[in-house]
């Protein structure tokens, strides 16, 4: 199995009229709890608008929020599947469900970090 990350970005969903946000986040919510039950969930979150830091290598600390930024992301989800043609199929219940483009990227595999996480696992 390969995890991807499907995400979109920070106010794709500005268009959507605020009396019609409830009914996105059922249908979201739906799609997720569809991705729950289907065991291929990892997890996922929305993301705090243009609230961020940046950590330089010598610990030199900058908050945003950055206005040269083009895009950000706005919320992500990672699902662990089969095949990209799987993400695809999830990114376009996710794109429907939030009324926005989702953008789907593969994450790479780190045998190291499995390895980590099996042993910390065992020593539960």
């Amino acid at each position: 199995m390969t995890r991807y990350l499907i995400s979109f970005n920070d106010g794709a969903m500005d268009h959507i009229p605020d009396e019609d946000l409830p009914d996105v986040g059922k249908a979201a919510h739906a799609v997720l709890q569809e991705a729950v039950n289907a065991g291929v969930f990892v997890c996922g979150a929305g993301l705090q608008r243009q609230q961020a830091s940046i950590v330089a290598p010598d610990g030199l600390v900058a908050d945003g929020p950055y206005p040269e930024t083009k895009e950000v992301i706005g919320g992500f989800v990672v699902l662990d599947l089969a095949s990209r043609e799987d993400a695809l199929r999830w990114a376009a219940k996710f794109a429907s469900a939030c009324r926005c483009a989702q953008e789907v990227r593969e994450l790479m595999a780190d045998p190291d970090m499995d390895e980590m996480l099996r042993e910390a696992a065992r020593r539960e």
